[in-house]
């Protein structure tokens, strides 16, 4: 089973999650696409309960953005391959900036609101990994990521596999050109 973890105001309807979805229906593979909680806690707690009633099935896992900040968390705790889509690897810092102003974020599948503030960026510090297994991970890196510097993610993951594209953006144009280079990896 692959299960996809969204970005920061996404859901496991945004663009990404239904062009794998119809990818890995084509290869008879189970995929789950979540909607999580805003609240770290809440969001991992769901994900680790999915994980832990999946035993005996394989899983993979792939994180965009925030996702994959909890999909580093995941992978590390349950020994999963991974592939991250240009993965905030510090979220404390680029969501510190919205959430000190207590911040009304908007869910990008259905427009509803919700708020963002201090004490969601301190549950995100338990979920910090300070020995990342690095045989686990797929990096992918678009150079024009307008809201993660891609440098940082290349340090923090030399010794991992990386795939690293020009232009681009956050939302990683053209993710299903990389799809087979992904199944490679994670299969």
């Amino acid at each position: 089973m692959v299960i996809y973890i969204h970005g920061f105001g996404g859901c496991g309807k945004g663009v990404k999650a239904t062009e794998f979805k119809k990818h890995y229906q084509q290869r008879n593979i189970s995929f789950l696409a979540p909607s999580l909680s805003y609240v770290p806690t809440l969001a991992l707690s769901t994900l680790e309960e999915i994980i832990e009633n999946c035993q005996g099935e394989e899983i993979k896992l792939i994180g965009s953005s925030l996702g994959g900040f909890y999909a580093i968390y995941l992978a590390n705790r349950y020994n999963l391959k991974t592939a991250l889509i240009n993965p905030s690897t510090n979220p404390i810092s680029t969501l510190q900036r919205i959430s000190e102003k207590n911040y009304r974020g908007i869910n990008f599948f259905d427009l509803s609101e919700f708020d963002f503030n201090i004490n969601h960026i301190n549950m995100l510090k338990q979920y910090y990994v300070k020995d990342i297994k690095k045989e686990l991970f797929l990096v992918m890196l678009q150079k024009d990521d307008d809201l993660i510097d891609y440098q940082i993610a290349k340090e923090q993951f030399s010794g991992s596999t990386i795939i690293i594209a020009e232009g681009g953006g956050h939302g990683f144009e053209g993710i299903e050109s990389y799809f087979n280079q992904i199944d490679d990896f994670l299969f």
